[in-house]
């Protein structure tokens, strides 16, 4: 009878991979993140020194190697992750200092000729955001992408909300991307997008037991991992708030500019402020905001209530001088569309809620255009002590 596999399996098959500097197994130094074990499929994180992430690229293979070939195991993926501060800073502390994130402290100037170059192929990429989650950021990136593939653009969409995926049910995606040249993954595709998500890699009742520096790899690797091909804007559905995929987005790639979202009423806009101010400080332009489930209109009657209040979005952002993209209706359609993956601008191209989102993507192109004629520094990541 084959044995059933199991984290303790894996971590025994990893125990004979030696660590960096060949001083101890990766296992008993204490490297490997938490093991996630999904029908046949093997994920950890290998944690090292962020300056020796290439120089230790072997290390990875061969502990993918030694896991895939455990029975029962259909695929394996391992990131190397920058969890530990580098031996130096160790060595200076005297190893007794808790590990520190590889970002620039208070006062240290990022030097330009390090800001990381874009993505192949990829000419622009727009981060889709919000301060909170519930506000409607992934219906409006879906649709906001379909909107801008209207202009005749190649556009690409990725969902980089590795805890809650939502791509592969908004699109009606199904399956899993098939390994290309290279070892990079080719994107699904749905209604002429270009789509990848952590959904299609894990069952949508799994949950991503990850820290940070797991995520922020993870999230890496569907950057550049992924075979996007030429495209004109790769969209990229954030998840809220402000923290790692925020960061690790502002490091690993250019962002040609930011969308943020928010509902009109008033706790909403509070978090949509600080994800607005958080692009700023990472010299990342904003676009615009946009007002989503702006108001609704009753299908039987006519009559108009503004449930979640409205204008509040309009009105914050000519307080904050930034653009207003537009307002979308909370509407029936929107959710029906949505939840069957059947997205409303592809599906329901006459409705109100279409119109909204391709004037919203017109908008948008016309604010990519302007901030990609304005020069700016590099983005200055800061930790505050």
């Amino acid at each position: 009878m084959t044995e059933r596999l199991t984290k303790e399996r894996v971590l025994e098959a990893l125990k004979a991979i030696r660590g960096p500097d060949d001083r101890a197994d990766i296992v008993s130094l204490g490297l490997v993140s938490e093991v996630v074990i999904h029908k046949g499929k093997v994920y950890f994180a290998i944690s090292v020194d962020p300056g020796r992430a290439k120089e230790l690229e072997a290390l990875r293979e061969a502990a993918e190697k030694a896991v895939a070939k455990l029975p029962g195991v259909e695929r394996v993926v391992v990131t190397l992750t920058a969890d530990r501060a580098p031996s130096a800073a160790r060595a200076g502390n005297g190893g007794g200092a808790s590990p520190s994130p590889s970002f620039a402290r208070p006062g240290a100037a990022r030097d330009a000729r390090h800001r990381p170059g874009g993505l192949p192929g990829v000419a622009n990429i727009i981060a889709v955001a919000s301060g909170k989650g519930g506000v409607g950021k992934s219906t409006t990136a879906v649709n906001l992408a379909l909107g801008l593939k209207e202009h005749g653009l190649k556009v690409g969409l990725l969902d980089a909300d590795i805890y809650g995926p939502s791509m592969p049910r908004l699109l009606g995606l199904k399956g899993q991307p098939q390994q290309v040249a290279e070892n990079k993954l080719q994107p699904m595709e749905a209604y002429g997008l270009k789509v990848m998500s952590m959904g299609f890699l894990v069952d949508e009742e799994t949950p991503m037991i990850w820290r940070g520096p797991m995520v922020m790899s993870a999230l890496s690797q569907m950057l550049k991992d992924v075979a996007w091909g030429d495209l004109d804007v790769l969209v990229v559905d954030m998840p809220p708030g402000t923290g790692d995929a925020q960061l690790t987005m502002a490091q690993q790639v250019p962002l040609a500019g930011a969308v943020i979202v928010s509902t009109p009423q008033d706790l909403a806009l509070i978090d949509a402020r600080k994800g607005l101010a958080m692009f700023r400080k990472v010299n990342v332009p904003v676009l615009g905001i946009v007002e989503n489930m702006s108001t609704f209109i009753c299908p039987h009657c006519g009559g108009r209530s503004d449930i979640f209040g409205h204008g509040g979005a309009r009105a914050d952002a000519e307080r904050l001088g930034v653009p207003f993209l537009g307002e979308v209706p909370l509407t029936l359609a929107i959710r029906e569309t949505s939840d069957a993956g059947k997205p409303v601008v592809a599906t329901d191209p006459a409705s109100p809620a279409a119109h909204a989102y391709r004037e919203i993507a017109a908008r948008a192109l016309a604010e990519l255009g302007r901030a990609k004629g304005a020069a700016r520094p590099a983005p200055h990541i800061v930790v505050e002590s």
